[in-house]
């Protein structure tokens, strides 16, 4: 190398006139979820300086506010157009602000709102030694069973610090659908998992279950976020660029500057196949599919009952929401090889759900199985490639989040000595006791069920309508055989609930605070107005249905 070329060098180095330029963000695209971590950060300092006694009051009233903040701004910017005409980019093509991110953003923090609620909770447990307690354990840091945790249930101590990590799940899933680029995706995801791990393990009662359910949820999902990261390298590897549309241009072989270090690579579809089954798997581990869904009856079963709602409600509208802009933005010209397997996976789901939940004797492990059965109905919209597939999803989506939240805070109402009766067998003549609580949780089972005039209904309607334009025909048979197999055992719960006998020793229903009674009425409510009148709201969710490329 010659003395010139060396000096050369160092004078564009030592150049002063490149400059590194500073990021530009726009703040008030990204408001909802720079809104929401705030409040979070403003949370845990809340846990640090506000004495005991007050904290559940300022870290409610912070959540809820800010959560509200969230919801008005991601209205106001759908209001202001960049749901449609003005959609694009921001912050560094980190994050997309287009329909589909909105819409689903609106779901997540309405969803949000709820579950506060239902965490806020303190009415359904007798009080304990002259304090009222909620569904979270008193100290989670002391031994099950210790004479610490005994000395914190004494004091009158609470986990306030749910409401933080509440908050800072709902930021992960506020980024998680909006993410424009692979490591973008990667961070979101680890940003709402990490609390949702933790939130799992801190039951009030039963909290040896309760840890372990945890402690299966972190190992799993450490797991899929590792195969992420590898299909993120390996994308990364064969296109060069962790930006989704520079990706999409690879695949479509439409791309303008090959960067000569990466032309080897580009070309090799090995990298791309593997890389993109990789990231497919981390995000059907998210939502519950088929054969990643070993870890949701377990985690559903022994989290504390609020955080299962909420998990089950919002983590799988975060999940669908990433992996439609994944497959619709990125790998739309790699459709003929994802779509075989996506229809399996969409079939295995819905068949394996419904007939594993037909065996379930607790009520939570048989949500659980429901829920992964409702993934592969969803999954049916995903694989239809249309606009209408996309609608379809999202209509779906806000629909499934509001019944799930509610049913699960229907189940925290039934109570015996031990907590929760999550037994099937107890919820026998529930209808002849409390009649309007099991008349609210019949409606959810019918929603559940896709029983016309409620939401279920117009949503599986909807997503399946999509498959069949779509050319998914046979997934359509499947799908109704499989509402079908369903059916029978919400029917079998709401038979159970009516027409059996009480049992003498059964348990009772706790009277909760508004604060739950308003989660279940908000869903009672979503339940029955989208399944009368779904037409205004499908024609949003087609209207948001646009990605931003």
């Amino acid at each position: 190398m010659s003395t010139t070329a060396v000096h050369s060098l160092w004078t564009t180095a030592a150049d002063p006139i490149q400059k590194i330029d500073a990021p530009n963000i726009e703040y008030g695209q990204l408001a909802p979820t720079l809104i929401v971590i705030g409040a979070a950060v403003i949370g845990i300092l809340v846990e640090a300086f506000v004495p005991r006694r007050s904290r559940y009051y300022v870290q409610v009233f912070v959540s809820v506010v800010a959560l509200a903040a969230a919801f008005a701004a991601v209205v106001a910017l759908a209001a202001s157009g960049y749901g449609t005409t003005k959609a694009g980019i921001a912050a560094m093509g980190a994050v997309a602000v287009d329909g589909p991110a909105l819409f689903l953003q609106g779901v997540i923090l309405l969803a949000g709102v709820l579950g506060v609620f239902t965490f806020a909770e303190r009415r359904l447990d007798p009080v304990a030694h002259g304090n009222r307690v909620d569904s979270f354990a008193a100290q989670a840091a002391s031994v099950p069973g210790s004479d610490s945790e005994k000395a914190a249930v004494k004091a009158g101590f609470t986990t306030t610090e749910v409401f933080p990590l509440l908050l800072f799940a709902i930021g992960g899933m506020l980024v998680f659908p909006a993410a424009n680029d692979l490591l973008t995706l990667f961070i979101a995801l680890e940003v709402f998992s990490l609390p949702l791990y933790l939130l799992c393990a801190v039951a009030r009662r039963k909290r040896i279950m309760s840890q372990e359910a945890a402690v299966k949820y972190f190992l799993l999902g450490a797991f899929a976020s590792a195969f992420t990261l590898f299909g993120i390298a390996l994308l990364y590897g064969y296109a060069g660029s962790v930006s989704y549309a520079t990706i999409a241009q690879v695949v479509d072989g439409t791309v303008e500057t090959v960067n000569p270090a990466l032309a080897d690579t580009m070309g090799n579809d090995a990298l791309l196949l593997i890389g993109a089954a990789m990231v497919v798997m981390g995000l059907l581990f998210k939502v519950g599919a088929v054969p990643f869904h070993m870890w949701t009856p377990d985690v559903y079963q022994g989290a504390p009952t609020p955080v299962t709602g909420f998990m089950a409600a919002a983590t799988k509208v975060a999940a669908f929401g990433a992996l439609l802009r994944l497959l619709y933005v990125v790998l739309p010209g790699l459709r003929w090889d994802w779509r075989p397997v996506m229809m399996g996976v969409a079939v295995v789901t819905m068949l394996g759900g419904a007939i594993v939940a037909i065996t379930q004797t607790d009520i939570k492990r048989l949500l659980a199985y429901s829920s992964i059965a409702h993934a592969g109905f969803i999954l049916a919209g995903v694989i239809a490639m249309t606009p209408d597939g996309v609608s379809s999803v999202l209509f779906y989506l806000g629909a499934y989040s509001f019944v799930t939240i509610g049913a699960f805070a229907v189940v925290t109402l039934v109570r015996d000595a031990g907590g929760e009766a999550t037994h099937l067998s107890k919820w026998a003549g529930l209808g002849r006791r409390s009649p309007l609580v099991a008349a609210v949780f019949a409606v959810y089972l019918l929603a559940f069920a896709g029983i016309p005039l409620t939401s279920g209904f117009a949503g599986k309607f909807a997503v399946f309508k999509a498959a069949a334009e779509g050319g998914a025909g046979a997934l359509v048979v499947v799908g109704v055989i499989s509402s079908a197999i369903a059916a029978f055992f919400y029917i079998r719960v709401i038979v159970l609930m009516f027409f059996s006998e009480p049992r003498p020793e059964g348990p009772t229903v706790a009277v909760p605070s508004p604060l739950t009674m308003t989660a279940i009425a908000v869903g009672v409510a979503v339940t029955l107005v989208l399944g009368v009148a779904p037409q205004y709201f499908l024609d949003l969710a087609g209207q948001a249905g646009v990605f931003v490329r």
